[in-house]
């Protein structure tokens, strides 16, 4: 009996070690990716090459030295960059742009376009940790990044003038950081939000990435590594909840969504927009996947952020 007590340990502690194991493999694997080996201007140059036609709009920019450069150091000490322009005639309407997974700023130059010479928007762009030219160990996947994101909407008036009405916009990861966002205290002149294929909460994509890569159930990695997670970095994979948060913002918010999406499943805007008090929009785009509604509708894209935007924004 003692033998089958010992061996039934032994496999215990063994098994045990192996789901710890895997759990900090998943979230090396998922928070700390190789960054981006492009340096600022070359990663310019791979955001032109995608969409061409906001080349000579970058170009009188950087000639006149009007894409500028901003820091801020967190309450953890990282150091956060941000790109900013102002409109070309004065307005108070700005835009603050997030990025996406594994992207930075300088990958988001096409969204800024878009507000900056097409919607006459000053345009601010943070960096969110471990990407671009912010510092930061890990990806935060939005969670503590909204932290971060609302240290910027508060310097924002340094910036752009006291009297200012914005309109915060994320894609992806950037979708979820925007809608964690919207459920925070914030300041009166975040007029409205646009999600653009943000995830229900970091446990629904984790998940599901994990039974497209990896072929295996939550149980046991997932929530290994979310209790890892909490371990490391102080927060895990269900707190971290974009469907909580929206439940808790009042002010607009548009959600868009490809139809074809499968990275971000379709499925997810859905309880988002339920979950969403009025006032709210939704599109979703046609033959469509992840994160290329843009790209593939500009000018529709353009218009209906547009109109929406103009509604809320004084």
């Amino acid at each position: 009996m003692k033998k089958i007590l010992l061996a039934g340990a032994g496999i215990l502690l063994a098994l045990t070690a192996m789901t710890i194991g895997g759990g900090l493999y998943l979230i090396d694997y998922a928070l700390r990716p190789d960054r981006p080996k492009l340096d600022v201007q070359e990663a310019i140059a791979e955001t032109c090459k995608d969409y061409p036609y906001i080349t000579s709009w970058i170009d009188s920019l950087q000639t006149h030295k009007a894409l500028k450069d901003t820091f801020i150091t967190a309450s953890d000490g990282t150091s956060l960059h941000a790109f900013y322009a102002y409109a070309a005639r004065p307005t108070r309407k700005t835009a603050l742009v997030i990025h996406g997974y594994g992207n930075r700023a300088a990958d988001m130059l096409h969204i800024g376009y878009m507000y900056n010479r097409s919607l006459d928007c000053n345009i601010l762009m943070p960096d969110l940790r471990h990407a671009g030219q912010s510092e930061g160990e890990a990806i935060q996947m939005g969670w503590l990044d909204r932290m971060d994101v609302m240290q910027w909407i508060g310097l924002a008036p340094s910036i752009f003038g006291d009297s200012l009405r914005m309109v915060v916009h994320g894609i992806s990861m950037g979708g979820a950081t925007t809608m964690m966002v919207s459920g925070e205290r914030l300041p009166a002149y975040v007029s409205c939000f646009v999600d653009d294929c943000g995830y229900t909460s970091v446990w629904d994509e984790f998940k599901k990435e994990l039974q497209t890569q990896f072929h295996l159930p939550p149980f046991p990695l997932l929530h290994a590594a979310s209790w890892l997670c909490n371990l490391k970095y102080g927060w895990d994979f269900r707190e971290a909840s974009a469907l909580e948060q929206v439940a808790k913002c009042k002010r607009p918010m548009l959600f868009i969504h490809g139809k074809e999406d499968d990275y971000v499943p379709t499925w997810m805007v859905y309880p988002l927009y339920e979950a969403k008090p009025s006032p709210k929009e939704l599109w979703i785009v046609p033959d469509t996947e992840h994160a290329v509604a843009y790209k593939n509708f500009p000018e529709e894209y353009t218009r209906r952020v547009k109109e929406f935007t103009d509604r809320w924004i004084e």
